[in-house]
């Protein structure tokens, strides 16, 4: 008997292996299921996870107007949302090809109405061709002729309604061969759905080249010799002070939380940075969360990473991060956020309490004494909110941003209807 394969356990590669074999309603059943289980989380896998269902929505469900595929993809983005309410990606995403296919549609249309336009100018023009005394054309009317007119008798019905010119019928324009009304309209969806999935393919794109756009900016905001405070830097954040440190030497100071490495066993989830700093001759200090103020006098500024951000410049972080920004924030230090334009959500009128994600206080109390944890009540926060006017810039892929910047990006990007479209209300009832 073979023995059993490991890594069975469901996480975003299989979710994404699956959905070429799956319904689509399962597929949207299962993300549902894996979200909520925080087998699929995170900003980057959710962002994707959700644009692929969408994107199984678009190409295999059978929609024959574009209402009909609005309403659909609200539906689904709708139970989305509901499955991890504090993932504002989720809804980003959803509203993002909302937009999209409410755009790609009024190009469809606008192209229709113009070749519509151009083909009754060019008929107005056209003179018509008075007939012979022997009842036949003395001439063949323009761009139609002999054997275009036999195969069009042989494939269309005498009495289709089509356009005469000096008596002659002519097939539908823009078809080129007799298509009923029906195929047309199939033929207009299948082209509609084709370029609703590559504009769906390069919002996917879009956010896996994310870090690889922010990396751009990194030699501009770090400078030699400075001293850079991070908190439990994200990926971004890591590969970002890595590029810096390829051209120049500064000071990282790395404030962890004790009970996350205690959590995370022997992985050292900083080893990447620490390597980068190490080959290129800067320095790293490790410093507990609960003592950084013995160095904020000596920092420069503060880089932080974001799991999203609010149309009002509001930024959801890992706990911990929010102390760190009130006090640079009181020592005049500048916080940088680094974050994908993905990331940044257009939803403004919410209740914060509501996006803080809350974990289990078994790391910071022995649940064996009884006594204690039956006086006490404990809430350990994993993310907590960071208020606009501590952060002083934004770097996203686009660029660099304030905070009066951010309203114009949500507006390249979304939708006014789209925006005001209720998840969130949806998820609180």
């Amino acid at each position: 008997m073979a023995p059993p394969r490991g890594g069975f356990a469901p996480n975003l590669d299989k979710f994404l292996d699956s959905l070429k074999s799956r319904p689509v309603d399962a597929s949207v059943e299962n993300l549902i299921s894996l979200i909520k289980r925080r087998q699929i989380h995170g900003s980057e896998a959710c962002a994707i996870a959700t644009a692929r269902v969408l994107l199984q929505v678009v190409a295999r469900d059978k929609w024959t107007d574009v209402d009909q595929l609005v309403g659909r993809v609200q539906l689904v983005g709708k139970k989305l949302v509901a499955a991890q309410p504090r993932e504002l990606v989720i809804g980003n995403i959803v509203r993002r090809v909302l937009g999209l296919i409410r755009d790609e549609a009024s190009e469809d249309r606008n192209e229709n109405e113009s070749a519509s336009q151009s083909f009754a100018d060019i008929r107005d023009a056209e003179p018509s061709v008075p007939p012979s005394p022997l009842g036949k054309s003395s001439a063949r009317p323009p761009m139609f002729n002999t054997r275009t007119q036999s195969m069009y008798n042989l494939l269309s019905d005498p009495d289709s309604n089509g356009a005469h010119w000096s008596g002659v019928t002519t097939p539908g324009y823009g078809s080129g061969t007799s298509t009923p009304l029906g195929n047309v309209q199939s033929t207009n969806v299948s082209a509609l759905k084709s370029e609703i999935i590559d504009g769906i393919e390069e919002i996917m794109d879009e956010i896996r080249q994310v870090d690889e756009q922010i990396l751009a900016y990194s030699e501009i905001v770090v400078h030699p010799g400075e001293y850079i405070l991070v908190h439990q830097p994200s990926r971004t954040v890591q590969r970002f002070l890595a590029r810096a440190a390829s051209k120049r030497k500064f000071t990282v100071f790395l404030a962890v939380d004790p009970s996350a490495s205690v959590s995370s066993g022997d992985e050292d989830l900083y080893a990447p940075l620490r390597k980068a700093m190490a080959s290129s001759g800067g320095t790293l200090v490790t410093v507990m969360n609960t003592g950084f103020m013995a160095y904020m006098s000596m920092v420069n500024k503060v880089i932080m990473g974001a799991r999203a951000i609010t149309a009002k410049g509001g930024v959801l972080v890992d706990a911990g991060a929010a102390v760190i920004a009130r006090a640079a924030h009181a020592l005049g230090r500048p916080v940088i956020v680094l974050a994908g334009v993905y990331k940044l959500s257009p939803e403004s009128q919410f209740n914060q309490e509501a996006i803080i994600e809350w974990g289990s206080p078994s790391k910071y109390v022995n649940f064996s004494d009884g006594t204690l944890v039956k006086s006490v009540r404990i809430k350990n926060a994993v993310s907590e909110f960071v208020p606009s006017e501590l952060v002083d810039s934004y770097i996203t892929n686009l660029g660099a941003h304030s905070r009066e910047h951010l309203h114009s990006i949500i507006s390249d990007h979304y939708k006014e209807e789209d925006v005001s479209f209720d998840f969130w209300g949806k998820v609180q009832r």
